[in-house]
């Protein structure tokens, strides 16, 4: 039997076990396969951009020297040709500020322009890409130590206001250039190592910062905004300035997006149960996917029982347009490009997971009071052929399924990835 015949086989039980619960497979397919999520540039390249850094600061560590970093933008607007042949559904880029592509002039970020990222808007329109974007907050001889917006020297401090101006623009100009919303997500590492005497002054000065920086409200429909908040970084694990109490008020307070990481939290929370929470106070949220390993460890996004419960809360709640889903995680222990790969082909397989879900079933046994059946049901639900599925939609998308595409990462490793040096 031919593996289209194999599949094509799964897939006919599959969609009779799930119509059994009440689940229209066929739908759940292409409601999933609209859903767009957002490929992180900088797992290419382990962050570094292209704006000559050797290192990074801001508590950002990437592990690893697997062979075949991405080293300009052909590399990587290559590799990530590649790792998106490998993934079904909707895509969008995000880029970081640091990735400009100057051709040779100098331009420091405080000046940056939508005319040095054009390559990356012609990118996108080829691919039929969405693009986000980010201020970069990081690796520049501007950081006041570890300080950007909250900094008191008021010369760096003014540098980093313009430069978050400047992002905003950019990120207008994604929108318009690409006919979908561009979301511009705000991350400062700003915080002290040892104990902090008056954290009223830093979140003061970020506050000023940042009003000026949204100070003009126009073009949030076409790039909306985020601030992103962390529990600590490498190098201000005693303080950090935007906490995930300051974004979050911040973001109600200013009617901007509120922004939820994985990977920024207490080990023990579950941000899963967050985004309905949040959702109440919010029109919109950005929620990036990582994987913390006992911190923020930034490990590839595994399929795991957080990352569906996730993927069920936006979902089963009917929240697909009010949240944006991206990934954000770095990896240079393994094939980079594989690495992408896993990753989003597991956040794109929780998310076909949630819909195929017996969801009317569940909330019916919730809204009467059976709690056995809705334990039953939740348990069951782990055993449905999922796999089944998924490998029929990578198919009816020219995708490899489960347990073939990982030959192409191979091949490719070796005439291209080995080649660099």
């Amino acid at each position: 039997m031919s593996m289209e015949n194999r599949i094509q086989k799964g897939y006919e039980y599959a969609r009779e076990a799930y119509g059994a619960l009440g689940v229209d497979v066929d739908a759940a397919i292409r409601r999933a396969d609209a859903l767009p999520v957002s490929m992180h540039c900088w797992q290419g390249d382990d962050v570094l951009g292209f704006e000559g850094a050797q290192s990074l600061s801001g508590g950002i560590a990437v592990t690893g020297n697997y062979p075949g970093r991405a080293r300009n933008f052909e590399e990587l607007t290559g590799d990530i040709v590649f790792a998106q042949g490998l993934i079904p559904g909707a895509k969008k880029l995000n880029l970081h500020a640091s990735y400009a592509i100057k051709g040779g002039k100098k331009v420091d970020r405080d000046a940056y322009t939508l005319k040095e990222f054009e390559p990356w808007v012609d990118f996108a329109r080829e691919r039929g890409l969405g693009l986000d974007f980010n201020p970069t907050y990081f690796s520049h001889t501007m950081m006041d130590g570890d300080l950007s917006l909250s900094s008191p020297d008021e010369r760096k401090r003014r540098f980093w206001v313009e430069h978050g101006k400047r992002c905003r623009e950019i990120g207008r100009g994604f929108a318009k250039a690409i006919g979908q919303p561009c979301v511009v997500n705000f991350w400062m590492p700003d915080g002290t190592k040892d104990t902090c005497v008056n954290t009223q002054a830093f979140r003061a000065r970020m506050t000023a910062s940042l009003d000026e920086i949204f100070e003009d409200r126009s073009g949030l429909d076409l790039a909306p905004c985020a601030v992103e908040s962390k529990l600590f970084g490498m190098g201000v694990e005693s303080f950090t300035v935007v906490s995930h109490e300051y974004a979050l008020g911040y973001a109600i307070k200013n009617n901007l997006t509120a922004r939820l990481d994985t990977g920024h939290f207490h080990p023990t929370e579950m941000v899963s149960m967050k985004v309905s929470a949040v959702m109440n106070f919010v029109q919109t949220m950005l929620l990036h996917i990582s994987r913390p390993v006992r911190w923020d460890s930034d490990h590839v996004v595994a399929y795991d029982d957080e990352l569906q419960r996730i993927m069920d809360e936006i979902l089963w709640n009917g929240l697909e347009d009010r949240v944006f889903i991206g990934l954000d995680f770095f990896d240079a222990s393994i094939n980079r490009v594989a690495a992408w790969a896993i990753g989003m082909r597991n956040a794109r397989k929780a998310i076909l997971g949630a819909l195929l879900a017996p969801a009317a079933h569940l909330r019916a046994a919730e809204a009467g009071g059976d709690f056995t059946r809705r334990l039953a049901l939740l348990e069951e639900r782990k055993t449905l052929p999922l796999g089944a599925v998924w490998d029929y939609y990578c198919m009816s998308r020219g995708v490899r399924e489960d347990g073939a595409w990982l030959a192409d990462i191979k091949d490719y490793e070796q005439r291209v990835l080995r080649l660099r040096s």
